[in-house]
């Protein structure tokens, strides 16, 4: 659907940031372990921090936790697991109970992780996840293997097809239910929303944004997506968000009606 770039938006005071992270604002590695942080994106999220009265937060499938290690010293809101957890601005967590059916499907996904050496298992806890960008070809195997592993507790849990990754996790949180739910909270109740995402992960938050007539953005591939502006790749978000304080600092930011 995105068929304009996001470059023509001019960021206002009363926007809500929203952003997922791999692929988005970091370049997607061979294995989660490998992402770092840089300094360059730590000072654009403090000063988009200041900007936006505190409006800004993580929207990941990573934990919590994690990412608060990788963003150190910023400690922001954040929807972790695909919004199986969530920090609201004021420290509060909120949680989707472990589905028992995990317990029973660990040992399963351990096996097929150990059909290659290539292929890893990511234990989040709340959620497991198979990685296999180390072995693309396998792409077809794995998606249908999960699919096949997970139909019997299909009542429990959901499969989530994204880059190079099958996730299993509860149905009942999503990243759209993550955004909706910090938009009833300070500081971002009554903002605009905007979320930048890159993946089949991240649509039910585009698909929650647009109905708040906010702005969605698909970075990279947007043949098939709910979001309406597009930005080519990391480097083209990192460099748009760090032309954001200075555009905010003056009088002629975009207003829309959130409806």
């Amino acid at each position: 659907m995105c068929t304009d770039s996001a470059l023509a938006l001019t960021p206002a005071p009363c926007w809500a940031l929203f952003l997922d992270v791999d692929g988005t604002i970091l370049h997607l590695r061979d294995t989660p372990d490998g992402v770092q942080v840089g300094e360059k994106l730590l000072d654009i999220l403090e000063l988009l921090l200041t900007r936006l009265g505190g409006a800004v937060a993580l929207v990941s499938g990573r934990r919590i936790d994690t990412l608060d290690s990788m963003f150190a010293p910023h400690r922001l809101p954040t929807a972790g697991l695909h919004g199986l957890e969530r920090r609201s601005a004021d420290g509060r967590l909120h949680t989707v109970a472990e589905p028992a059916a995990l317990d029973e499907l660990r040992p399963q996904l351990l096996t097929l992780a150990t059909t290659s050496t290539k292929v890893i298992l990511e234990d989040k806890g709340h959620a497991l996840a198979i990685h296999y960008r180390l072995e693309p070809e396998l792409s077809d195997e794995i998606k249908n293997r999960v699919e096949q592993l997970v139909q019997p507790f299909s009542s429990e849990l959901h499969v989530i097809h994204g880059k190079m990754v099958s996730e299993i996790k509860s149905p009942l949180a999503d990243k759209g239910a993550a955004i909706r739910d910090f938009m009833t909270e300070a500081p971002f109740k009554r903002r605009l929303p905007v979320f930048i995402g890159d993946d089949t992960t991240d649509e039910d938050g585009f698909a929650y944004v647009n109905e708040r007539n906010g702005y969605s953005v698909r970075v990279g591939d947007c043949a098939e997506t709910l979001a309406y502006y597009t930005l080519p790749d990391v480097d083209d978000v990192v460099d748009w968000l760090e032309s954001w304080p200075d555009m905010l600092d003056t009088p002629q930011g975009a207003t829309k009606d959130t409806g």
